[in-house]
């Protein structure tokens, strides 16, 4: 029987995979926490009544399990949402195996593809069952007979779960082969366009049919409907940047691991701005606002 040190130890190592996984399942940082933390709880009491020999394996069945009550529970309030929802960003390397300690390389391939913020705003139009079953299988890799005994269904139902998945993400999801240095520069002249506040500047850098959606959680001012179009987008950017205060200042720093922005007070982050990239221009901007989604965000003063 493992000792207690060795179960931390094992449980440590699992950390970084299982914390994606319920990042992903429920688009909350916050609460992927509370779920791995709640599970490592489960761990110890389950192993002093039998041993645990295979921890991971163990723990993923927990985290998943625990997550999809999690996330259905989290869907009811959702519905009930002021204005639109948006998942809560990870800013900086928070999510990163390196941060995290993990020595895995597969953690590293999957990295960029499973935290994408697009990707987890296009996963909040699946169902509970069908998102963990895209999650689990197209992102982490894991067997539909693997993903059946987690879930508690069958392999064919897991399998016809995940197809119907796929093609609601493949028809939402945004064109993600832009190179690093292409969205870098092109949020580079965003930045420059919107704090040098001229129209005709930030028109040339926004796609003709960008979406911006923001999310103030009903506690701060936001557009209760997603603003389409370059010009409406345009304008009401111009309107948030001249309200920003002396005191804030405008922050470059990876949003769920690609280039993007926040707005902070100190070391206080007061909104986060994820900005999609196609062909040199922003394609969608999502830009959160809602306090309780940014009290775990810190950038250095």
């Amino acid at each position: 029987m493992r000792t207690e040190a060795e179960l931390a130890e094992a449980y440590e190592q699992a950390r970084p995979r299982l914390l994606r996984i319920a990042y992903v399942v429920l688009g909350s940082y916050t609460e992927a926490e509370d779920v791995v933390s709640d599970c490592w709880l489960r761990l110890a009491e389950a192993n002093a009544r039998e041993p645990v020999l295979d921890v991971e394996a163990w723990a993923t069945v927990a985290v998943v399990r625990r997550a999809q009550d999690v996330l259905r529970s989290a869907r009811v309030r959702r519905e009930r949402y002021v204005g639109p929802w948006l998942p809560e960003p990870v800013v900086g390397d928070a999510l990163h195996p390196r941060h995290l300690g993990s020595v895995d390389p597969a953690d590293r391939v999957t990295l960029d593809d499973t935290v994408s913020f697009a990707l987890l705003v296009v996963l909040e139009t699946l169902s509970p069952a069908e998102r963990t079953a895209w999650v689990l299988h197209d992102l982490f890799g894991m067997e539909f007979s693997e993903i059946a005994r987690v879930v508690g269904r069958s392999s064919a139902a897991v399998r016809q779960l995940a197809t119907r998945a796929r093609r609601h993400v493949a028809a939402g999801a945004p064109r993600v082969d832009v190179d690093a240095a292409e969205h870098e520069a092109t949020v580079a002249a965003f930045t420059r366009a919107a704090a040098g506040g001229d129209l005709a500047d930030l028109l040339a850098v926004l796609d003709p049919d960008v979406t911006l959606t923001s999310d103030g959680g009903g506690k701060v001012t936001a557009a209760r409907r997603p603003v389409h179009g370059a010009d409406r987008v345009a304008r009401f950017l111009l309107g948030v940047t001249r309200r920003l205060g002396p005191d804030e200042r405008v922050v470059l720093l990876d949003v769920n691991g690609a280039r993007g922005l926040a707005v902070a007070r100190g070391e206080t982050v007061t909104a986060v701005v994820s900005l999609t990239v196609w062909e040199g221009r922003i394609t969608r901007i999502d830009l959160v606002m809602a306090p309780d989604k940014l009290v775990h965000l810190r950038v250095p003063d």
